[in-house]
């Protein structure tokens, strides 16, 4: 199987509304593939189509092997799912709840206590199997939801924004946790607004008001996607400095990064111009993946245009 998902002009639409935009996608066993977007993008509705819980309006494609239309029950055994709002039941202890989602995908009595076990332990939950989840700070409920929908070893794990509204410590421990499935085989479709978490999957899939805008590696999309001359300025009343600058004709986009500027030149030759300008150094940088979305989602914005 040279792909785990291939899917080809995947459409949703509800009422006037097209959610999902002839979406177009290859992703390999033992990826890694950021779904990257602004909430309203199109990237939950795009994971529920390739899950078989939502039913394209069009589009086809295969999971595994199997006919994503035709065959949508066959796939669903296949895959591990966690939501957007964890899925646990807080009146249940860990134990209770690992030892609910090991019935759910059927895992047979001789395994079932192993492999509790062995997801309490990833999980870091051990010692705490007879707390009720409703005692668990995010970062524990996170790991114990993702111990739940890897349970029964799925062949792909759809992560939709897993790590929302927990510590960066803990997001950082939950990736971590994600390369290591990743490793043993496991395809990991993951969506996330963290650009630091986009940085650390195999590929990245742009996804803006329901379309593709683009999908490579990350290193890939910052040298390809971003055209021009990337630098940094360090303005004070930053955000107040944007108009001006753009107004220059060397200049396709300025940005604000926290406290600094990205501006996009035309060339090299335009540092000094710029420097002129705003009378400080401009420092040259490699583009962001947030300066890859810009540019992408500026891009598509004159093609619609046009």
């Amino acid at each position: 199987m040279d792909y785990a998902i291939s899917v080809h002009d995947l459409t949703k639409v509800f009422g006037s509304f097209t959610a999902v935009d002839r979406l177009s996608l290859n992703i390999k066993p033992g990826e890694i593939c950021g779904f990257l977007g602004p909430n309203g993008a199109g990237k939950t509705t795009a994971i529920r189509m390739l899950c078989g819980i939502l039913t394209p309006t069009s589009g086809f494609g295969q999971i595994l092997g199997y006919d994503l239309i035709k065959e949508s029950e066959k796939i669903k055994p296949h895959i591990g799912y966690m939501s957007q709002k964890f899925s646990l039941y807080d009146d249940l202890t860990v134990e209770e709840n690992l030892s609910f989602y090991a019935g759910l995908y059927s895992l047979p009595n001789s395994e079932r206590k192993n492999r509790i076990k062995e997801m309490i332990t990833m999980a870091q939950l051990t010692s705490r199997e007879d707390e009720v989840v409703a005692n668990l700070s995010g970062g524990w409920k996170q790991r114990l939801a993702l111990g739940c929908a890897i349970i029964g070893r799925p062949s792909i794990v759809f992560l939709d924004e897993p790590t929302s509204g927990v510590s960066p410590t803990s997001r950082r421990d939950f990736f971590t946790i994600i390369q290591k499935l990743a490793n043993q085989g496991t395809t990991v479709i993951v969506t996330t607004h963290f650009m630091d978490e986009a940085e650390r999957c195999n590929r990245i899939a742009f996804i803006s008001a329901g379309q593709l805008l683009a999908m490579d590696t990350p290193d890939n999309l910052k040298q390809s996607a971003v055209e021009g001359f990337m630098v940094e300025l360090d303005l004070p009343q930053a955000i107040d400095q944007i108009d001006r600058i753009e107004q220059q004709l060397y200049v396709r986009e300025c940005s604000l990064h926290g406290p600094l500027l990205h501006v996009l030149l035309d060339n090299e030759s335009n540092v000094k111009e710029l420097e002129e300008l705003v009378g400080k150094s401009a420092r040259p940088i490699t583009p962001t993946l947030e300066d890859v979305f810009i540019a992408l989602a500026k891009k598509k914005r004159k093609q619609v245009v046009r």
